[in-house]
């Protein structure tokens, strides 16, 4: 990790203001926490900078308020769940500038932690304006960005902050970086990418940059119904998307040309209704009725699968196989999701994904503790799998 600067470069932050810009983006319930995955995630990045006599100040968002003060978007309802985490107080500033952010800053002795209002309560922040940038820099020395889910913005406090403030990558941040690294930019080849879902629409951009990087390409869920269409096979009443045949074609021709395998499913799981339990049976891609419809890929697409990454050294997934959430129709994910998790073990695979349906999937086949990496960052970690730059990343490169 010398690409990018970390905590390991900003020396000692004794005394130190450091805004720490987290993602706090949880799913509640009226006033409770849910999922605090995403809290528990940022604690040791936290307890470090505290530890070492940080004066931790916190910047986040929540929700879509659109510029404006909305009480149901207040960061106020974390507070309570973030310090049972920490196990220290949390104080919290009505405001992320301006006399309450300041008063509330000036307090903090060293190691404290405070909880800022929501930065999307003022315009100047998705706008990048730079005097909501300089509003905010004002009560802070250092700046460490822990929030990758939302580096794919250019947001004052995702972007801005880290052009007018020593800036660095906190210790969730750097784990990312790390392991995105190791996926697609330096990875140990050969390299497989796993790509399901519903939509090819979704990810045309997606496959048309994995094709120029891996060697081995599964496509499954939905979206493999597309490719099998546009190769002439009858799908049935599977979700289907017709119209992009051509963009399918040209995806396939795109990785012939770059030597990239593109596995497709070879026998399918057939049912007539899509819900839990439903009537099905399996069979041959060229076999599937006009009332069909795929719901899942069958054995003999998962031992294909399975073999494929016993070939690799480097495994990158984002998407189910399957409509994972309907028993049984998860049996293709969760039998791929388990032997990439014990080659993982085994120390034969680097293996990272991400995605929410992904993370979803992992955790529901019962390894994403087992996998090398699973990011919880959504679109971060999908325009990352496309290629594109990242602001909030790039702000942090360390430049030659």
């Amino acid at each position: 990790m010398t690409a990018f600067r970390t905590l390991d470069d900003a020396g000692s932050l004794q005394g130190k203001r450091v805004l720490l810009r987290v993602d706090l983006n949880v799913p509640m319930e009226g006033e409770r926490v849910t999922d605090a995955t995403r809290i528990e995630r940022i604690v040791p990045t936290i307890r470090e900078i505290a530890d070492g006599g940080g004066r931790v100040v916190l910047l986040a968002h929540f929700g879509r308020p659109k510029g404006k003060p909305v009480a149901a978007d207040s960061l106020r309802q974390v507070v309570a769940t973030l310090s049972d985490h920490l196990g220290r107080p949390v104080a919290f500033a009505e405001d992320c500038i301006g006399e309450a952010a300041s008063s509330a800053v000036s307090a903090l002795k060293d190691g404290d932690v405070l909880l800022l209002e929501n930065t999307r309560f003022h315009a100047g922040e998705e706008k990048n304006e730079a005097g909501f940038v300089a509003d905010l820099a004002a009560n802070g020395d250092v700046f460490v960005n822990e929030a990758f889910s939302a580096a794919h913005r250019a947001h004052a406090s995702t972007e801005g902050l880290a052009h007018v403030l020593p800036a660095y990558a906190g210790r969730l941040m750097q784990a990312e970086l790390d392991a995105l690294t190791k996926g697609l930019e330096a990875p140990s080849r050969p390299v497989i990418a796993l790509v399901g879902g519903a939509k090819v629409s979704s990810k045309i951009d997606l496959l048309q940059n994995l094709v120029a990087k891996v060697d081995m390409l599964v496509i499954g869920g939905g979206m493999a119904n597309t490719f099998l269409h546009a190769q002439g096979k009858a799908v049935g009443k599977s979700l289907c998307e017709k119209d992009l045949a051509e963009t399918a074609l040209r995806i396939l021709d795109a990785a012939a040309s770059a030597k990239c395998r593109i596995i497709l499913p070879v026998d399918a799981v057939v049912a007539s209704a899509f819900k839990a339990n439903a009537a099905h049976e399996t069979v041959s891609v060229d076999a599937v009725s006009e009332t069909g419809m795929i719901l899942d890929a069958g054995p003999a697409s998962v031992a294909e699968i399975d073999a494929a990454i016993d070939e690799a050294a480097t495994l990158v997934w984002n998407g189910p196989l399957g409509a994972f959430e309907l028993t049984p129709f998860d049996a293709a994910t969760v039998a791929a999701a388990r032997h990439a998790a014990e080659r993982t073990r085994a120390g034969k695979l680097v293996s990272v994904a991400g995605g929410g349906d992904t993370v979803a999937a992992l955790n529901h086949a019962g390894v994403a503790d087992d996998f090398s990496y699973v990011s919880t960052a959504g679109g971060a970690f999908l325009e990352w799998l496309e290629g594109k730059v990242l602001p909030g990343v790039e702000a942090l490169r360390v430049r030659g």
